[in-house]
């Protein structure tokens, strides 16, 4: 037992020593600068500030309600420790233990606030050592006044960080006039963010705001009487556009935030940097096309995702990941991958068109059941399942969006050739060579694809597509610089006729046995576009752009919920009203005709030469020497490409 006595106190010695030192040594290292730390300020395209972390209030002015609530719900003991409350931990882990879950934390508000200021949110060691000992030095150099002000105005109150700026957008009021009713219901919201936010759920809200309401009494901190008032009180929250229009921005911060960390010359830690300023691509225009999109087209609880891009350099100007930030901050444009559909059918198309097919191609489009190796087969449909039974140009088959038609091109070019294709404009998703990938069965994201079509719409160069344009530290130094590279990957001669077979989705001439795919949206289009949509049960796209711009929606649910019939023409409502608004005051801007291209004026479902008989005509594009001749209008003549079914 003298041994066990002995050893224990040996241990202990020998950590007490180690919790010592570890103090001084902090105590010795550099003061880190909190104020400016993680001071993020946003610019736009034109380098004029969108938001900025500069609301900071000080601990003097801040309501002292805000102060009292934060602590009873977040670490009532904040005044007593020295950064950890050790019997919290020990207790959380039997509970956690107890329970079999994870449930109980028992991070301290000094723990919280150095995990704000780090960068790197990933759940590794090495970020909770980094954690624990930037709380060790802020406990060492600065007061508990100081930390909780630097913690209240950094912390996450639904989609809005910072308690002054909080405080602003749900009230409409400084953080030094609240009251006891607005201070316990912004107290609450920490904890769960997407969940305890008044304009998510104005019930799950007050739930928590008598939680904190009965801590804050507990605590001695207010007495019954002013608890029943304060829960009782009737808030009037702020009904201004600005949170619309600061939910939507969050989710271009969100990206610009991961394009930052991925910036090598960009230090992992902004407490180290005092303060970074970030020019980015971002196009207020865009944005606001976008949201008013999507108030004016959603009304149901289907979720949306959209970007708008500079084709020619792969400036991202506007995003939206999601219908509404404060309810969901998951990124449904950058981090989801979903199933694109028909809207991959131009880049097999473009391959087509350099495999030697040309606007004129036919196959026939009817039922079809192709058989493989082993007896396997695959039978796509059309959508609706209507078929013209007979045979129809390429340039019908883009029209129609016609699904026969492109699983025989697929087969015919080899099903290699449209991975590679894909991968030729940038799309980095691993792609594999199966029938369905004509009709755009593999997933990739809304952001890749729009990028994808970003080349066909800048004639053929590939571009990656980036947010920030220049970092520069608080003091105006120089941390980071974009440089855009341009690689041309297509044919420019190509990609024009391919951008004309585009534009024919909306062309009132292709109705036939049935419409053009994007021609219930033809009365709103004001200027020339080459539009794709692409409809599966389960996610509606369109992809559309000119020389000045690409914009790509994306709809559907996030449980992978079928949608319903009329979501497809929401979706292209949505596109439609997008670039419109977005390009209102800007000149139709479409491509010169190459000097080795021709157009012809031919019938739109067979491709051949207009005659007197042919009651519709368009003028489509060839490369010289491939347009159709007065002899391909003669039964028997030299012969499209055929499919051997």
């Amino acid at each position: 037992m003298k041994k066990i006595i002995k050893i224990f106190i040996i241990i202990a010695s020998i950590g007490l020593l180690f919790y010592v030192g570890l103090y001084l040594y902090a105590w010795m290292s550099p003061k880190l600068a909190v104020n400016s730390a993680k001071s993020y300020y946003f610019y736009d395209k034109n380098e004029d500030l969108i938001t900025g972390t500069d609301e900071w209030i000080s601990y003097e002015s801040l309501d002292q309600d805000i102060i009292n609530a934060t602590i009873a719900i977040e670490d009532r003991h904040f005044f007593d420790h020295k950064g950890f409350d050790y019997l919290r931990i020990i207790k959380s882990l039997y509970n956690n233990f107890k329970s079999k879950s994870n449930n109980e934390g028992a991070s301290t508000i000094t723990q919280q606030y150095a995990k704000n200021l780090y960068l790197d949110f990933d759940k590794t060691w090495e970020r909770k050592i980094n954690e624990a000992w930037l709380t060790i030095r802020l406990e060492t150099h600065y007061s508990k006044e100081e930390i909780i002000e630097g913690y209240l105005n950094t912390i996450n109150y639904g989609g809005v960080f910072g308690i002054e700026n909080a405080s602003k957008y749900y009230f409409g009021k400084s953080a030094s006039d609240l009251s006891l009713a607005e201070a316990s219901m912004l107290a609450g919201i920490p904890n769960r963010p997407s969940e305890y936010s008044p304009f998510v759920s104005l019930d799950s809200s007050k739930k928590r705001q008598k939680v904190v309401l009965n801590s804050m009494l507990r605590d001695g901190y207010i007495t019954e009487e002013e608890l029943n008032n304060a829960y009782n009180e009737q808030l009037i929250f702020d009904d201004k556009d600005d949170p619309e229009e600061l939910n939507s921005i969050m989710y271009y911060q969100d990206v610009v935030i991961e394009e930052l960390k991925s910036i090598p010359s960009i230090p992992s830690s902004l407490i180290e940097t005092g303060g970074l300023k970030i020019y980015t691509n971002f196009d207020s225009l865009a944005q606001e096309a976008i949201e008013n999109s999507i108030k004016n087209n959603i009304d149901t609880d289907i979720q949306v995702a959209s970007v708008i891009m500079n084709p020619s350099d792969g400036a991202v100007l506007g995003l939206v990941g999601g219908v509404d930030y404060s309810k969901s901050q998951y990124n449904r444009a950058t981090s989801s991958n979903r199933s694109v559909g028909s809207t991959i059918k131009p880049f097999l198309y473009y391959a087509a068109l350099e495999n030697n097919f040309t606007a004129s191609t036919t196959f026939t489009s009817e039922k079809t059941t192709f058989v493989f190796s082993e007896n396997q087969t695959y039978s796509p449909t059309n959508y609706g399942d209507q078929y013209p039974n007979k045979k129809i140009s390429l340039a019908a088959a883009i029209a129609y969006s016609d699904n026969i038609y492109a699983v025989k091109t697929h087969l015919f070019l080899g099903s290699d050739v449209l991975v590679d294709t894909m991968k030729r404009v940038g799309v980095k998703t691993n792609l594999d060579s199966i029938p369905s990938l004509a009709l755009g069965s593999q997933p990739i994201s809304l952001l890749e694809m729009t990028n994808a079509y970003a080349i066909l719409a800048n004639e053929g160069y590939k571009v990656e597509p980036y947010f920030i344009k220049r970092v520069e530290d608080i003091n105006g130094n120089v941390l980071y610089e974009h440089k855009s590279t341009k690689e041309a990957v297509l044919n420019k001669s190509i990609t024009f006729i391919l951008s004309e077979l585009l534009a024919n989705t909306s062309n009132p001439n292709f109705i036939g046995y049935t419409y053009p795919t994007s021609y219930v949206i033809s009365n709103k289009l004001t200027k020339k576009y080459a539009i794709k949509t692409g409809t599966t049960e389960y996610d509606h796209l369109v992809f559309g752009y000119n020389k000045d711009v690409v914009v790509g929606v994306w709809g559907g649910y996030d449980d992978n919920r079928e949608l319903a019939y009329g979501d497809s023409t929401t979706n292209k409502n949505l596109w439609a009203d997008i670039i419109e608004y977005y390009l209102k005051d800007k000149e139709d801007n479409w491509y010169t005709m190459p000097n080795n291209v021709v157009g012809v004026l031919v019938n739109p479902q067979t491709g051949k030469l207009a005659s007197k008989e042919d009651k519709k005509s368009v003028i489509q594009y060839y490369l010289k020497g491939t347009e159709p001749s007065s002899v391909d209008n003669l039964d028997d003549a030299v012969p499209t490409i055929k499919y051997e079914e």
